[in-house]
């Protein structure tokens, strides 16, 4: 199972190449795609990012939708047709498109975010301001999580 965990600081080249953290790389190595693939957000100013296993879930969720709804019709407009399978380099690195740099608001630093089956990849200081309202939201909400398996 891919699992993203933790939070790290990485830097842009001026080629758009990204290191992408080697646990990361890690929780991919078994993928059908030697990379990941990479959509805006369509409800964060954060690029959506994991396996193409991933992608293949999120398509069978699609597919359960109405077929020719709107609902449905969106959700691929906003997913698949913005994607990029991006491949690693030598180095562990992949190429960001200027398309999902700039959604993103991303200048030369990258925060990569664990998100569990997926992660995300935030300009900083956004990603700081997220944190923050998000930290003040379940403190107000105080959300619970049902571990399945008796965990």
């Amino acid at each position: 199972m891919q699992l993203f965990m933790g939070s790290f600081l990485n830097r842009l080249d001026k080629k758009g190449r990204v290191s992408i953290p080697a646990s990361f790389r890690a929780a991919l190595s078994g993928s059908a795609f030697a990379g990941v693939v990479a959509f805006p957000s369509f409800s964060k100013q954060a690029i959506e990012a994991g396996g193409i296993e991933r992608m293949a879930k999120l398509s069978e969720g699609a597919d359960e939708l109405p077929a020719f709804s709107s609902e449905q019709d969106d959700l691929a407009a906003l997913i698949f047709a913005s994607a990029h399978q991006l491949s690693f380099d030598g180095d562990g690195r992949v190429v960001l498109p200027e398309e999902l740099i700039v959604h993103a608001g991303i200048s030369d630093q990258v925060q990569m975010v664990g998100l569990g089956k997926t992660f995300e990849l935030w300009q900083p200081d956004a990603f700081k301001a997220f944190k923050a309202e998000a930290m003040e939201r379940a403190r107000l909400k105080r959300p619970t999580l049902k571990l399945g398996g008796g965990a």
